[in-house]
């Protein structure tokens, strides 16, 4: 999910794998297997990766696991 996330929020800024990477600082092949499935990016890569895109990382995510997350925190409070 995060690759079709990843691939739409970079074609809606008009940009192309290389140019994302360069200014996210990763290598464009990351990008490559991160829009294939791949692979799964790690939190700093999928930091620099929203930051460059100028979007939070909850972007990245489908409901589900936003909802997971919501309430594992409401657990722990």
């Amino acid at each position: 999910m995060v690759g079709k996330k990843l691939r739409k929020l970079r074609t809606q800024k008009g940009l192309s794998q290389q140019q994302l990477a360069k200014i996210a600082g990763v290598p464009q092949s990351t990008i490559w297997y991160i829009e294939r499935e791949n692979r799964n990016p790690t939190i700093k890569t999928m930091k620099r990766l929203a930051t460059a895109l100028g979007v939070s990382i909850e972007e990245f995510l489908d409901s589900e696991t936003k909802e997971m997350i919501t309430n594992g925190s409401q657990k722990n409070d």
